[in-house]
């Protein structure tokens, strides 16, 4: 595509499809112009990968999940199709911004934290390395929420992403299915036949999907919430004008919102609605796909792989079952033998309130026909394994995981670590009955969007120095080693995160009015706010630095700045108690005129995909410092590590494996063991102990208790002192005399910097392994028997 070829269809776009003139448009007009121009280049690669895919008759695999947090779009579909530098030079020729255009994308409000943005990376890998498949998910109108502060509080507003044009879609009218809740089940002999009292319409919205060097494209279908009975005319005219819209109104809620709150009996019946919803949609729609290819069911699992990403596409289990033996009329232990053949369970927690159950109620109540089916299912998996009784159906619950494990052929962890633990911890009485289950696939992030599009100060770098085929083959940054001993290089390393950190500094300084010294280190926790991911234990060693400081002013401090960015759960207390805690201290710290010049703290609002592509190649030190055996992998790790910041960490997740890569040498390592935790926990008074050895601690905690951060209001966070002193469960204070030791070392090696950046371009250099690319080349071999299929076959 020339120069001449984009701009033609850019301004073809403007007027046909916008009804604008270039005199007329606004920034919006250019962005969605631009988009529908570069959707055009990746229809027909999309097309050619689907001729492709039903010529070879290949398997296609299909990736369930609740979130898919794919960001913006245009500049990933403009990197991987290589048009970046034509799209540059058009909008500079126009005189317009290009800058400007893509910042007015909305980030697309479909996920939350890891688990999403790890679906959005593999949906770009399938694409890269030509694997047929399609992702399936809800095409929420509002997201999770739109985050500000109150008065350093966190304050729910809702995501607006879909006010305006979604140029990436294509609402695809005739692909619905109608999706029933709750009634009756009227059963004869070993059949049986649902009736549900409630039906809403799945309609489909198709995205696709373009891998690195636009060979090839996979669909996105997110799945939308209609009425079956769109309007009550008869209502209406009687002047009932809220109850004759009340059918739209209570199919959209399914999927209007995220993760609703479910302390509520209604959020929980909202949320068990959406994952049914969204996955009876989505395998009728691959039974569909697949019988009009094939006659015989029993081939399913020959062409079909379904991966469910964690417990919350669980009922596909007894769904599928149902649909092969009571729609398809298949015997029963058939049924569960060929939906088990498609079926593999991604566990992405050891922590038992994430591993979902359902009260048996909740679940007869809404899908009665599932909840006769699991307990089936239960019944044969006793049958067949005698030796052991594990069942999905428990004191009166519905056990997500366990269901997930019984109804999957491969069960995978996602690091190392994890998936050891999960075989000794939640699924230990599983894995003695079928040894063979459970896999390894450790995590990766995409270098397209985690390197190449957001750091091109860096990889501009890397492509001087090797070249630029480590975009598709992300292991070849290991041919930096011999140049990270160039004192020339490094000085250019440098100079590209010197260059990001002013960025940063910038954009802190215009949105929130703190300003950074970008010579000071910029040490950063992104991360969803929870306790086991220790965002206390941060803003904790934060207060006893700055006390220290304001004691001994004079002491060569190593200037730092600590930015936090994530969001709490609407109904987490406690996260929320977190994030207020952490807002107060920076507004104490940011003010004191004696520590001014040393130590600054920023919570940046509304964490999502584009401020994490500001924040991470701006970052010298990234903060992994979860309770160890808590965090199943982590991606951000991986991401911070590929742009040169150095990990001070637990062995926890994938920090492990990172780690290994980058060399001991190369990691600020703290804390105890995942068996020293549990060691730990079994100490009476643990917390009040460590709380006694260490001076600091104990001075930090009396600070938040006495009132330091919240005059007028001394017992404000009396609950997280409280749980501090006392429980204190996921360890904060037993690490804290180690995290903070460590984070003086950290100060010591920050001022050589010659030594710190010879550190960080060797993170660079040594994490090419934590490529997305890798971990899908690992899926299609050790879990869906599935292969890319050859370009233009």
């Amino acid at each position: 595509m020339t120069e001449a070829d984009l701009r033609d269809s850019l301004l073809h776009h403007l007027k046909y499809s916008l009804g604008k003139d270039p005199a007329h448009a606004h920034i919006y007009d250019w962005r969605v112009a631009l988009s529908l121009a570069v959707r055009d280049r990746i229809v027909d690669p999309w097309f050619n990968a689907t001729r492709a895919t039903y010529a070879g008759q290949h398997k296609r695999v299909y990736y369930l999940s609740m979130e898919f947090l794919i960001g913006r779009l245009l500049e990933d579909a403009i990197v991987n199709l290589g048009l970046l530098d034509r799209s540059k030079e058009v909008f500079e020729e126009l005189g317009i911004s290009f800058e400007a255009v893509l910042e007015n994308e909305p980030d697309a409000a479909l996920g939350n934290g890891g688990l999403g943005r790890l679906a959005a990376c593999f949906l770009d890998s399938l694409s890269t390395v030509a694997c047929p498949a399609h992702g399936y998910g809800i095409r929420y109108e509002h997201g999770l929420f739109r985050q500000r502060f109150v008065d350093g509080r966190q304050v729910e507003e809702p995501e607006t992403w879909l006010s305006g044009k979604h140029a990436w879609e294509f609402e695809r009218p005739e692909a619905t299915f109608e999706i029933g809740f709750g009634g009756s089940v009227v059963e004869s002999g070993d059949q049986a036949v649902w009736q549900p009292e409630e039906r809403v319409i799945a309609a489909a919205h198709d995205t696709p999907i373009i891998g690195w060097r636009g060979k090839w494209a996979n669909t996105l279908r997110l799945w939308n919430a209609k009425p079956t009975r769109i309007f009550d005319l008869e209502r209406f005219n009687r002047g009932e004008y809220a109850a004759a819209a009340e059918p739209e109104a209570l199919a959209r809620t399914i999927s209007r919102v995220l993760y609703p709150d479910d302390t509520t009996e209604q959020g929980k019946a909202l949320r068990l609605k959406q994952e049914y919803f969204f996955t009876a949609a989505s395998l009728r729609d691959i039974l569909r796909r697949f019988l009009t290819e094939y006659d015989d069911l029993r081939k399913l699992p020959h062409k079909v792989a379904i991966q469910l990403n964690d417990t919350h596409p669980a009922i596909a289990g007894p769904e599928l079952v149902r649909l092969l033996h009571d729609d398809k009329g298949l015997d029963f232990e058939e049924s569960v033998d060929i939906a088990r053949g498609c079926l593999s369970y991604t566990n992405h927690t050891l922590l038992p309130e994430a591993l979902e159950r359902w009260s048996e109620g909740l679940m007869g109540s809404l899908l009665p026909r599932h909840l006769r089916l699991i307990e089936r299912i239960d019944d044969l998996h006793a049958r067949r394994n005698p030796t052991r009784k594990v069942t999905a159906i428990e004191h009166g619950h519905v056990k997500m995981g366990e269901l997930s494990f019984i109804m999957a052929h491969r069960i995978n962890g996602v690091s190392a670590l994890h998936t050891d633990l999960m075989k000794q911890t939640v699924f230990s009485e599983l894995n003695r009955l079928h040894p063979d289950r459970i896999v390894n696939e450790t995590n990766g992030v995409t270098p397209r969007r985690w390197l190449l599009s957001c750091n091109p100060a860096l990889s501009g770098l890397i492509d001087k120095s090797i070249g630029n085929d480590w975009v598709g083959h992300l292991d070849r940054l290991s041919e930096l080693e011999p140049h990270v001993e160039d004192a020339g290089f490094r000085h250019e390393y440098a100079e590209a995160k010197k260059k990001n950190k002013v960025a940063l500094a910038h954009f802190v300084r215009e949105t929130e009015g703190i300003m950074l010294d970008p010579d000071a280190m910029f040490d950063i926790q992104i991360k969803r706010i929870h306790e086991y991911k220790r965002q206390h234990l941060n803003i904790l060693e934060t207060i006893a630095l700055w006390r220290a400081m304001r004691e001994n002013p004079n002491a060569g401090w190593t200037p730092r700045v600590k930015i936090f960015a994530g969001k709490a759960a609407p109904g987490y207390i406690f996260a929320k108690k977190i994030i207020h805690l952490i807002n107060d201290v920076a507004r104490t710290v940011n003010a004191d005129p004696a520590t001014s010049d040393l130590l600054k703290v920023a919570y940046l609002p509304n964490y999502n995909v584009t401020l994490a592509e500001r924040l991470i190649p701006a970052a010298d030190l990234s903060e992994q410092i979860s309770t160890a055996g808590k965090e199943a992998s982590g991606t951000g790790n991986m991401k911070f590590a590929l742009n040169g910041a150095l990990t001070i960490g637990t062995l926890d997740g994938a920090n492990v494996e990172i780690r290994d890569h980058v060399g001991a040498d190369n990691f600020f390592l703290f804390g105890m063991t995942a068996p020293e935790v549990i060691e730990r926990r079994a100490v009476d008074e643990h917390a009040r102990k460590a709380i006694e050895a260490s001076p600091e601690l104990a001075g930090a905690i009396a600070d938040i208790e006495s009132g330091v951060f919240s005059p007028g209001e001394p017992d404000r966070y009396a609950d997280v002192v409280e749980n501090l002193r006392w429980s204190d469960y996921f360890l904060v204070c037993s690490d804290f005399a180690s995290y903070y030791d460590k984070q003086r070392e950290v100060d010591g090696v920050y001022l050589d910097q010659e030594r710190w950046m010879r550190m960080a371009a060797l993170n660079t250099a040594r994490t090419g392994w934590f490529s997305s690319d890798r971990t899908i080349r690992g899926y299609m071999q050790d879990v869906w028997s599935a292969h890319s299929v050859p370009i233009g076959s």
